[in-house]
């Protein structure tokens, strides 16, 4: 199914324009920037892996470019960030993007396959790192190696890990449901390397529509059956009782309908509050579209892309949406109402899937949060040299 068939035709969202000079929504937005195209594991799966040579000439993410975009990011209400790659601690300046970001009042993470987080977390924290994420592809940390090519890549991620810690940063392990995955094993090897929580990706590229570059569709290993994708989602979700799993429960659920065919209750935020900045500084609706916006330098006069879509099911756009879509049209649904304009007012609120998305994060995202800051105090505590 290409992604004209995956293209939900819902109805025309009532007085939203696309208009770059109309008012923005209000609410955060977040955006994932790849630094690099350059890695060092040699991962199955990926295309960037270091002997599989698709992504290209080597590029890098202009440091000063970078900071001067700062801006343009802020005006577009984009608070949180997360640098990847490639491998993004393989850039020579990585805390220096770190650092734009955070004096532009960005919260920043990184996601890294966590072989230089050693000799780097010290520069990250100071930099203002809040976030941390670390690829794992297996409960069995020598099969994990394996496949990144890399041994000794288990010691040197607890290390990595240990040091975060110290700096009061959270660590979640990112795992992308490939045929290495043992869903019941993960949580004792998480525990013993000192994750903080886990998040799952679906990287199936003819089963999800997506077209990025990250994922190698010859790969065996994530050449998943329909059914082998629904019993690794039943598995996720039960993980939950067990380990702190990121992925929304409506999120798993609304994947679990894409692969059967269902129809989808929740568009894709990318593209108004998600958005995806390659080394180029080109900014994109996400990562798998066909062609960019435009230049970050533009951001100001480009408009929002609210086109509904469910082409794909890339994990950290489809979680957003379920988490944003409802509190999305509340707000616009305010600002209508703020214009005298009633009838959009009360038609944005009965958009499809908007009650099953306020409801996921009333019950899901709200709880956690709560949880999260109980413990990072907690984890502040532990950190303090007095153990005050």
């Amino acid at each position: 199914m290409d992604r004209t068939e995956r293209t939900i035709k819902w109805r025309s969202l009532p007085n939203v324009s696309n208009d770059a000079n109309e008012p923005r929504n209000p609410l955060p937005a977040v955006c994932d920037v790849s630094v690099t195209n350059v890695c060092n594991a040699a991962c199955d799966f990926c295309g960037f892996s270091r002997e599989k040579k698709m992504a290209g000439p080597r590029r890098y993410l202009d440091p000063d470019a970078f900071e001067r975009a700062m801006p343009m990011l802020r005006r577009r209400k984009i608070r949180y960030m997360t640098l990847q790659g490639g491998e993004p601690l393989v850039h020579p300046q990585i805390e220096s993007l770190v650092g734009s970001a955070t004096k532009a009042g960005i919260q920043c993470g990184v996601i890294t396959n966590g072989w230089f987080l050693p000799r780097h977390i010290k520069q990250l924290a100071d930099a203002g790192l809040k976030r941390l994420l670390i690829s794992i592809d297996s409960a069995d940390m020598s099969e994990h190696e394996h496949n990144r090519g890399l041994p000794g890549l288990a010691a040197r991620i607890r290390e990595g890990i240990t040091q975060a810690h110290a700096f009061g940063i959270p660590v979640c392990a990112t795992v992308t449901v490939s045929h290495l995955v043992r869903y019941a094993a993960l949580p004792e090897t998480l525990n013993q390397l000192g994750f903080d929580s886990v998040v799952f990706s679906y990287p199936r590229r003819d089963a999800f529509g997506s077209t990025s570059l990250v994922y190698d569709e010859n790969s065996k290993l994530v050449d998943l059956s329909r059914d082998e994708l629904l019993e690794a989602l039943s598995a996720i979700e039960a993980l939950k009782k067990r380990f702190r799993v990121m992925d929304p429960g409506a999120a798993l659920d609304e994947v679990a309908r894409f692969v059967r065919g269902e129809q989808q209750l929740i568009p894709c935020i990318a593209g108004s509050k998600y958005f995806y900045i390659d080394w180029n500084l080109d900014v994109w609706r996400c990562e798998p579209w066909h062609e960019p916006m435009g230049s970050v330098f533009d951001l100001d006069r480009l408009p929002d892309q609210r086109e509904p879509c469910n082409a794909c099911m890339m994990g950290c756009y489809r979680h957003a949406s379920v988490l944003m879509h409802g509190a999305k049209a509340v707000t616009d649904s305010v600002y209508a109402l703020g214009r005298g304009e009633l009838r959009s007012a009360v038609s944005l609120l009965f958009q499809r899937g908007v009650a099953y998305s306020l409801w996921a994060l009333a019950t899901e995202e709200l709880p956690r949060t709560a949880l999260g800051a109980l413990a990072g105090r907690s984890g502040a505590r532990r950190s303090s040299p007095q153990g005050a």
